[in-house]
């Protein structure tokens, strides 16, 4: 009688503790208790290290698992892709303040910009899992597959883009590129103009050098006659603004003089006109030397002006002279 209840004891524990198991086991698939969906993500290049049941993550969290994968390749490209089933659960993911709550989360989600990746779990394994995030700038590219399940879109990591990039690099031409460039440096290194350049450059520098000296030993010469030459022009500077208001006034007295004589000319002339006929040869002549003093009294109004005006001009010249 007392074994039967030790059996019971016995047959209930190993009950609960295969219950256990079992729950556990879902969770730490994955499988949780929520609504599942499955959806297809169609990869273009190698998806080794991963494995049916490898996790489905977004930012860390486990949002689904890995159910299937199949590779399938195109009979007239002969390109061969790689399709991935996955369930993603629902309920691991809440939408705070969602408006319509028949749209389908993940079609909006997919809208917003969410798109699926392969990234190493562990680099010492080597083993994958399907990375989700949102990329809200990357383009919605969808592959031509026949599957009844929703398709995720998916885009390379940027360790795949750098990878392509280097694998679309001519790594033949380039080297051939860059063992002619070798060459045709070599070829200038060993030239006889190339050995030559160090001693022309020498030559040029000391030519430079020796052109420096000259040029300083020149400065250092005409140094005390530019400050001669600067001292005599600062002198006669000095004498022209000093005599040139005495002469300015000689010249008005001059001018001055010259309108009375004129005058009086006129006048003589007009009391000669009564005594010689109009077409003499006197008349002639008193008529030229009226017009060359006229001519003279002009010539001094002009230089009358020009001592005004430009009194630098006793030293330089008029501005038009070159």
């Amino acid at each position: 009688m007392s074994e039967k209840p030790h059996t019971v004891a016995i047959g209930a524990f190993m009950i609960g503790a295969l219950l256990i198991a079992i729950g556990t086991a879902l969770f730490l698939l994955g499988a949780g208790m929520g609504q599942k969906q499955t959806m297809v993500m169609v990869f273009d290049t190698s998806v080794k290290g991963l494995n049916v049941g490898a996790p489905m993550a977004m930012r860390g969290v486990q949002v689904g698992q890995v159910t299937g994968i199949e590779l399938i390749m195109d009979s007239e490209t002969l390109d061969l892709i790689t399709i991935v089933e996955a369930d993603f659960i629902e309920n691991r993911l809440h939408w705070l303040g969602r408006e319509d709550e028949d749209e389908d989360l993940t079609e909006a989600l997919i809208a917003r910009g969410l798109r699926a990746q392969l990234n190493t779990q562990s680099l010492l394994t080597g083993l994958l899992y399907v990375q989700l995030d949102f990329h809200p700038d990357s383009e919605i590219v969808l592959a031509d597959i026949d599957s009844p399940y929703m398709q995720l879109p998916t885009m390379p990591t940027s360790m795949e883009r750098i990878t392509r990039k280097l694998q679309d690099i001519n790594i033949t031409k380039l080297a051939g590129e860059f063992e002619s460039v070798i060459t045709s440096i070599n070829t200038v290194v060993r030239s006889e103009e190339f050995q030559a350049m160090p001693a022309a450059v020498k030559t040029a520098l000391d030519s430079l050098t020796e052109l420096s000296d000259q040029l300083q030993q020149q400065l250092a010469a005409s140094g005390p006659k530019l400050n001669t030459v600067l001292d005599e022009t600062t002198t006669a500077m000095s004498v022209v603004n000093t005599e040139l208001p005495k002469l300015s006034g000689m010249v008005e007295s001059n001018l001055d003089a010259l309108n009375v004589a004129i005058a009086a000319f006129e006048e003589a002339m007009t009391d000669i006109g009564g005594l010689v006929s109009y077409d003499s040869a006197t008349t002639h002549r008193l008529n030229e030397a009226l017009q060359e003093i006229s001519r003279a009294g002009v010539a001094l109004q002009s230089l009358a002006k020009t001592l005004q005006e430009q009194p630098e001009s006793l030293i330089r010249g008029k501005s038009g002279d070159k």
